[in-house]
Order: C-alpha cells, then structure tokens, then sequence
C-alpha cells in the first residue's frame, strides 16, 4: 500500500469533520490543518530513481491518495489537473480517494475523463441521513467508473436503500467506520448491521472496517484501541460479496 497526499489541510464543513484525525494530529505539531498546502510529495507517482524506472511500482499496492485532505477542496483547484494527469500517466497503479464534495467534481477534470479511469476509484463519504441525501444523488450520477460509498464516522443509522435499488449496479462497496480519539462519538453495532442487511438486499458489497473508539454492541459500551479497531470489526464477519461479484 501507498500513501500518497498531494496536498495538505481541509476545512471542516459538515458534522463528520468535528473531531477530524488530521486537525489532531496537526495540532500535535503545532501546525494549522486549516490552510491547505501543496505537499512535498506531490509528483510522488511519477518520480524515477536513477535507472530511470518509477519508484512507486504496482506491486506496492493501492495508492491511498489525499487522506489529509479533500482531493476536490477549491484551495487545490490549480494542482488538480497536474494530478489528475500523473493518474492517467500511470495506468498500472489502482488510485484511491475519498471525498465530501462531489459537487466540485467537474472542477479540473480532465477532457479525456469519458465515463472514468479505469485505474480510479472515488469514493464519497456520508456521516449521517442529512449529508447522504445532499451527497448521494449528485455523486450517483458522476461519469465515474469505479465508485464507493463510505458512512465513516457513522453518527447514526442511515438508510440508503432507494440508492442501492436505483444504483446498485454502479457501487462497488458500501463500507463503514467509527470515529478514532479519545472524543470520538460513538458507533453502535446495529447501524452496521442495518447497513449491512440493505447491501445483502441489493447485492452491494459490504465492508465494516473499524469499529472506532467507542463502539456499542448489545447495550455495552466499548473503548477499543486504535490498533485493535481494525481487527474487531473484522472479527463481526459481516464483509459481504455476492456471488455475482466475485
């Protein structure tokens, strides 16, 4: 796996972004997560060592891109088309981001686009009801080839079931997360489960790949630690692939 933030800093706009991980980790340092700033790794894609082969190569995993960051935030709007093109110059790598501003995806994209690159996938994050139904009926009806959907940090139960029955074709995963830190808001195991029942209603695949800090499950109240958050929600066995998709 790579790790690949082009730019650096957000501005919070909606209930998810309360208790973000990059404004902790920031403030750790000293710094203003707020200010949004090109990063030094900026053409990491692209870069060669001195046989002048690419030193990212396929065999090093999805590339996790703009994850201390929003890949569509309007402060980046004059780096992204220089990103968007190392994505299309480097067909072998698999690009991964996660957005809360479908609504600024036409900004910067490139005249090739068509209906997507093959090698990217979008993914558009919704925290509660009110922000999946501000966010989903624009980002379903993107040209984008490869899409997902993320309720991360999942605030409440949410239903999505008249966006998986309209688009199911067209999602490649509903996944889910809780919240990480000490003033992480809690997860509570039976909004995963309705989620994960919707999927298996319209054969969506599922994911649930953190608990958060604070998870509840069966009335209990749970503080798992963030290097047990992975592995818990692994251990519910809700991850879910219909037949038709594998």
């Amino acid at each position: 796996m790579t790790v690949w933030n082009p730019w650096h800093g957000c501005t919070k706009i909606s209930p998810g972004c309360y208790h973000c991980y990059v404004y902790r980790r920031d403030a750790e340092f000293g710094r203003n997560a707020s200010v949004v700033t090109k990063t030094s790794s900026f053409n990491l894609p692209v870069r060669k060592n001195r046989a002048k082969e690419y030193k990212v190569q396929p065999e090093d995993g999805l590339v996790l891109t703009c994850f201390t960051s929003d890949f569509f935030h309007p402060d980046a709007d004059g780096w992204r088309p220089e990103a968007w093109a190392m994505m299309k110059e480097r067909p072998d790598l698999q690009f991964y981001f996660v957005t809360k501003r479908p609504q600024r995806f036409f900004e910067g994209l490139p005249a090739d686009w068509g209906g997507g690159y093959e090698n990217v996938t979008v993914c558009c994050t919704c925290e509660n009801q009110k922000m999946t139904d501000i966010r989903l009926p624009v980002f379903l009806e993107l040209p984008i080839r490869h899409r997902e959907i993320i309720h991360e940090p999942m605030l409440e139960q949410i239903n999505i079931e008249k966006y998986l029955e309209k688009y199911h074709d067209s999602i490649d995963r509903v996944s889910i997360g809780g919240e990480s830190g000490e003033d992480a808001r809690e997860l509570d195991y039976a909004w995963v489960l309705d989620t994960y029942l919707q999927c298996v209603k319209y054969d969506v695949p599922f994911s649930f790949h953190q608990t958060g800090f604070h998870f509840r499950k069966g009335g209990k109240l749970y503080k798992i630690p963030r290097k047990d958050q992975h592995d818990q929600a692994k251990k519910a066995g809700l991850d879910y692939i219909p037949a038709s998709r594998q």
